[in-house]
């Protein structure tokens, strides 16, 4: 698994779209961050990066890229102050809205991985109308993070393994890694080939730690309310020149 710290490439631009990968997965990190160096209060960093989403988003299906999933919210994140919290489900409800009433326009598809419990019913109800509106849609899949945790996804799928050999619907010898992945919240999404962090931090802070084991990583000091499709690119660019063995020669 290679990293690598982007402060600029030659490569800018220079993308074979005709090969993209098929999965990129993106932790949306730096609102915070983007809103201090400007004097700002951290939930203009979050509304600023929401429509940074929206770019991203519309670019990835513009391109053909099949799925993007996005780490929005995290288990960790109820953690924040409770303005701030409520700042991003605000964003978060907003942007839902918005999309519902462009959904036959845009012909996204998106779907919601995590635990969704503990969100309002409101919110909840938002989530499953936006997921079933397009069941139908073909083209990009947005995968949106929200309470996510990744020890806590694998967590959740063991217990549910262990619940069917205690039924006796399976036998915990005969258990593989397949059945792990039918259990995750990302069930019948392939992993993602490229995984995405802005903001100069260099780690997957829980990001799909399983789904990420063959992953290539891309890391830039970019802050996430300041990535564009440019930087998208320069980063689509990097991993074509990357060679995946996959443990191979």
């Amino acid at each position: 698994m290679s990293l690598f710290k982007s402060r600029g490439t030659k490569r800018d631009g220079e993308v074979d779209f005709s090969r993209l990968p098929r999965h990129v997965a993106i932790i949306m990190d730096g609102n915070g961050r983007w809103a201090k160096r400007r004097g700002l209060p951290r939930t203009a960093g979050h509304a600023a990066g929401a429509e940074t989403f929206r770019t991203i988003a519309t670019y990835c299906k513009d391109i053909g890229l099949e799925y993007l999933t996005v780490y929005a919210f995290s288990t960790e994140n109820w953690k924040r102050p409770a303005e701030e919290v409520s700042a991003i489900m605000d964003l978060l409800k907003k942007y839902l809205l918005e999309a519902i009433g462009k959904m036959e326009r845009d012909r996204v598809k998106m779907k919601f991985l995590g635990d969704l419990s503990p969100l309002s019913k409101e919110l909840c109800a938002l989530c499953r109308k936006t997921e079933e509106i397009s069941t139908h849609y073909e083209g990009c899949q947005v995968n949106i993070c929200l309470n996510y945790g990744g020890r806590d996804e694998i967590v959740q799928a063991v217990r549910a393994l262990a619940a069917e050999c205690a039924a006796g619907q399976r036998n915990a010898a005969s258990l593989t890694e397949e059945d792990v992945c039918a259990h995750l919240y990302s069930a019948g999404i392939p992993d993602p080939d490229l995984v995405i962090r802005p903001s100069g931090e260099l780690r997957l802070s829980n990001f799909l730690p399983w789904q990420s084991a063959y992953a290539e990583f891309y890391f830039t000091d970019v802050l996430w309310p300041d990535f564009s499709k440019r930087e998208l690119n320069r980063a689509l660019a990097d991993f074509q020149s990357r060679s995946r063995r996959f443990g191979g020669v």
